[in-house]
């Protein structure tokens, strides 16, 4: 076996590990409630060692917000790899339109029970919100570095009205889908309220972004 075959293996390895043990901790975190869980009761269920889990996860919050871990720098994808010519706020627009028909999590358009509960569960953990709070300035600041000089204040402003907007949008279908809603009844609104956001978003920004 080759040196890089060695290395693929290695990361299989890896990611399949790292995956057993995040699958372990959201059902069991989902079944009894994140606090009541301990990283001993994870490892456990995972069949590793304490410390094998925290090479993976080094905090117990990590085991829950790794699965935002993609989106974390998506939007800045979505400005980056525009096609030639689209305006950074069309491209995030038609990004997000694109999510709502996908029923991606990450706008709040997901009815199905294991994504409504993984909801509730953040909301009701005081460690998890602070760290959603983290995770949506991370987000911010990854969308200001492409949209322009990160050192330059316009970008940065930019950048939060964009995901505080989006966070406020997918807020409302959570809180919609809680009350009983299904994804399909609230879609269309949903689109509408998307496409009045950035609208608001466009006549308020103008040129500051290129």
């Amino acid at each position: 076996m080759g040196v890089d075959a060695a290395t693929g293996l290695r990361e299989r390895k890896k990611q399949r590990t790292r995956q057993a043990i995040a699958d372990a901790a959201i059902a069991l975190f989902l079944e009894h409630g994140f606090d009541q869980v301990s990283v001993v009761a994870v490892a456990a269920a995972a069949e590793v060692s304490k410390p094998t889990l925290f090479k993976h996860f080094p905090a117990k919050e990590d085991l829950v917000m790794h699965v935002l871990a993609d989106h974390e720098d998506e939007l800045a994808r979505a400005v980056r790899e525009r096609p030639a010519g689209e305006p950074p706020l069309a491209a995030l627009r038609r990004h997000h339109l694109d999510g709502l028909a996908a029923r991606d999590a990450i706008t709040g358009l997901n009815d199905a029970p294991e994504v409504r509960a993984l909801y509730r569960m953040m909301e009701a953990a005081p460690t998890l919100s602070v760290r959603l709070l983290r995770f949506a300035a991370r987000r911010a600041e990854a969308l200001a570095e492409v949209l322009g000089d990160p050192d330059d204040i316009t970008a940065r402003l930019v950048a939060h009205q964009v995901t505080t907007t989006l966070r406020v949008l997918a807020d409302d279908n959570v809180r919609r889908i809680a009350e009983g809603a299904t994804s399909d009844d609230l879609f269309p609104g949903a689109v509408a309220a998307t496409e009045r956001a950035f609208d608001m978003l466009r006549d308020g920004i103008g040129d500051a972004i290129a």
